[in-house]
């Protein structure tokens, strides 16, 4: 077979840039080259790329699409036509798209990797905004794609059913293939690495942490008031704990950083706080003399030392691994999941997971794995952060039991079952 697949939104894995769509696709495509010295592969990037050096082999072709920087200008049907004709003149036996979706104009055999329905299923949590740029793609171009492809392969079962529900696409055209879990307790980085995360961050000993988008679908308000309503407990079980919330911020985020000034505020006993990020984010209400002093960093961090609740914005790959392998519990209390697989991270790095019972979660994290709550009952949220600590055999519990259910999850079981459907699609 020659197998293209759409790699454009690989960038920058060197640095662990590999988020969503993007992570899936580069450990897809590195694991099926690692397997497969059968097939000929024609992987397509965009001309920002620049490592194409690993990716070479003899039966792998790169190719760019060479229009990029023209894509502003380009009406989207035209844009189209363009990415189709580059596919057409390759003369492929299967087309995989990992992102959803499919150029319109193209008809050969195709493969299209469906990853969540969050915009469909839960419209009210995305701005609108994004919701009318995303019109056409949400309208036109996701249902065609889905219904023009020869296989759709869904990253979960919760996700089959969302597309069976969704666009009443047949159950035997839609494969569920898991991702897996890159690395393991091995990456953990060495201690003292650790401890110059804790200063660059002005972290303490004890944490629960967050990793993800700053945004509505991740549910972090509740979150927050389940941490300061613990917090406010007399002699409460998690007075020396932090909650450590890190990600690059998403749209609607104004409410979670208001939430979190409130109850660093309401912890402390202040007047209500507001930092940097917040800052930024227009909640503003310092003096003028205040304000000409931003810049301004104390010595030893004793400023940020005290916040019960600290975001620390975007993180490197390997500040994330400390962060997570030091954790008292990964919390991740997210309305909508199609696949989860920060979950899956944390149990493989050895942290006990709290998360909630809806969408993929319980079928990817698996039973007696995880703590799962009611993500819109905020008082079960604090009893699980409550749990965590006081239960140490519980604790340990999740710890042994995530770790093994991780390692169900691997890439090249991925990458096998991935070739399987291309067969099945072009037979098909």
């Amino acid at each position: 077979m020659k197998i293209g697949i759409d790699c454009r939104t690989i960038l920058n894995p060197g640095h662990g840039e590999l988020a969503g769509v993007g992570h899936y696709t580069y450990y897809l495509v590195k694991n099926l080259l690692a397997l497969d010295k059968k097939n000929n592969y024609v992987l397509f990037f965009d001309n920002r790329f620049r490592s194409f050096s690993q990716f070479e082999q003899a039966n792998v072709a790169i190719r760019t699409f060479p229009f990029y920087q023209y894509k502003k200008y380009l009406p989207l049907a035209y844009s189209q036509m363009l990415i189709s004709a580059v596919l057409d003149r390759e003369k492929l036996d299967i087309f995989h798209s990992p992102a959803n979706t499919l150029p319109l104009p193209y008809n050969r055999a195709a493969v299209v990797t469906v990853h969540d329905l969050a915009i469909y299923k839960y419209p009210k949590l995305f701005p609108g905004a994004l919701l009318d740029r995303q019109s056409f793609a949400t309208k036109i171009l996701v249902p065609r794609s889905l219904a023009k492809a020869a296989k759709i392969i869904a990253v979960s079962k919760n996700t089959k059913k969302d597309i069976i529900e969704e666009f009443g696409v047949a159950e035997d055209k839609i494969e569920v293939i898991y991702e897996g879990v890159a690395g393991g307790k091995k990456d953990c980085p060495q201690a003292d690495f650790f401890q110059a995360v804790k200063h660059k961050f002005g972290l303490g000993d004890k944490y629960f942490l967050f990793i993800g988008t700053i945004e509505p679908r991740k549910n972090l308000v509740a979150l927050i008031r389940a941490f300061r309503n613990l917090k406010l407990i007399y002699d409460s079980p998690v007075k020396d704990y932090q909650l450590i919330i890190a990600g690059a911020s998403g749209w609607s985020d104004a409410a979670i950083y208001e939430a979190i000034a409130d109850a660093n505020a309401s912890i402390l006993g202040q007047k209500k706080q507001r930092h940097g990020c917040e800052r930024r984010s227009g909640f503003d209400n310092r003096s003028g003399a205040k304000k000409q002093k931003q810049g301004e960093r104390r010595i030893g961090n004793e400023r940020r030392l005290n916040q019960p609740i600290r975001h620390l914005g975007y993180v490197s790959q390997q500040e994330k691994l400390s962060l997570l392998c030091h954790a008292a519990s990964f919390v991740f209390p997210s309305l909508y999941e199609g696949f989860g697989l920060p979950v899956l991270e944390a149990m493989s790095l050895g942290a006990p997971v709290i998360t909630s019972n809806l969408s993929s979660l319980p079928e990817i994290a698996g039973e007696n794995n995880a703590l799962f709550v009611d993500p819109s009952k905020e008082a079960e949220i604090g009893d699980a952060l409550q749990q965590i600590v006081m239960d140490v055999g519980l604790r340990e519990a999740l710890i042994i039991n995530g770790y093994r259910r991780a390692q169900e999850f691997g890439w090249r079981q991925c990458a096998q079952a991935t070739l399987a459907v291309y067969q099945a699609a072009l037979a098909k």
